[in-house]
């Protein structure tokens, strides 16, 4: 994620009103979605390669193995979860599905930290890595968004979603955070490695002396918001999707409520290795492809997340 100076947006505010719309289709959020364990569960289990009109284009190595290695955070619900079935299930999971029917392959789903997933795809653990990723330059480029080194050869992405990031708290006890900046002299937990921490880190650096704002960093966001439902933080920030979500779900309406408006309006992006350009391509195309046909604005629908819904796929569109 970027460590870029806090830009502030209110297009996104209007999303505000999806809250009230965000699907219970799934159930609400299990826990034990940290460890680099591998899910079985499995997408487009009925693919076949020899009717997807795409399959062509993908590497040949993958198309005969028919699956896609997928790493992702599977505890970041509505985007991808595990329901009460133990299904990883979600938004994510849903547009793979819908990609693998036109690719011909099946996307396999494998579980990882947040913060390790780049790491995973640079040493060949995972084909890709589709988890609410937001697109952004110092990931294009590999670039550590603290210290401004370069730490990798990047990744390039292919984007398919639009979302901010929002600021959530005990429901009726706010501690009067309306806006980023009421953050000084607080508590903030937030998923390690997310755009969330960059945010928090920047505003850290602007609060004045005797309001420090601490920043208690998890590596999962449901730990995150253990921490703020025990007390032991004031507000918990996430993609505004998962914010949404989470207060609709949790404790059936009454665990949290959204703060202030959305930031940081960026594109979720699928990454991809520097050197696969062939199925990155396939990627697009596929992407493009469920755009066209109305699986994808009807993935969205299901989810609560239309509002971030883009027109058509693009590579490396984060700034």
């Amino acid at each position: 994620m970027t460590a870029r100076s806090t830009r502030r947006t209110t297009a996104a505010h209007s999303r505000l009103a999806a809250v009230g719309a965000i699907a219970v289709a799934g159930a609400l959020i299990l826990t034990g979605c940290g460890d680099q364990t591998k899910d079985k569960d499995t997408s487009s289990d009925n693919a076949s390669a020899a009717s997807a009109p795409l399959a062509g284009k993908l590497p040949a190595s993958i198309r005969d193995k028919g699956v896609i290695r997928v790493g992702s955070d599977i505890s970041y619900a509505p985007v991808e979860f595990k329901d009460a079935s133990g299904k990883t299930a979600g938004i994510d999971p849903d547009l793979a599905d819908a990609m693998g029917k036109q690719l011909g392959v099946k996307f396999d789903f494998q579980n990882g930290t947040f913060d390790a997933l780049l790491t995973g795809l640079r040493s060949n653990r995972y084909d890709i890595a589709m988890s609410a990723m937001t697109d952004n330059k110092n990931r294009q480029d590999g670039v550590d968004p603290t210290t401004g080194k370069k730490v990798g050869e990047g990744v390039d992405f292919v984007d398919y979603l639009q979302a901010g990031v929002s600021v959530y708290t005990r429901k009726g006890d706010t501690k009067g955070i309306t806006s980023w900046s009421d953050l000084c002299g607080k508590k903030i937990a937030v998923e390690r490695g997310t755009v969330s921490e960059d945010l928090a880190k920047a505003e850290a650096k602007k609060c004045p002396s005797g309001k420090k704002l601490t920043i208690q960093a998890f590596d999962d966001n449901q730990q995150a918001e253990t921490r703020l439902r025990s007390g032991g933080a004031d507000a918990v920030s996430a993609d505004f999707p998962v914010a949404a979500y989470a207060v609709k779900t949790s404790g059936g309406g009454k665990d949290f409520e959204i703060v202030g408006d959305q930031v940081e309006a960026a594109p979720y992006g699928i990454a991809v290795g520097k050197s696969s350009t062939q199925l990155r391509d396939a990627l697009q195309a596929a992407m493009d492809a469920i755009i066209k046909n109305g699986e994808y604005q009807k993935i969205l629908e299901k989810w609560g997340a239309q509002d971030g819904a883009v027109k058509q796929s693009a590579v490396n569109g984060g700034k």
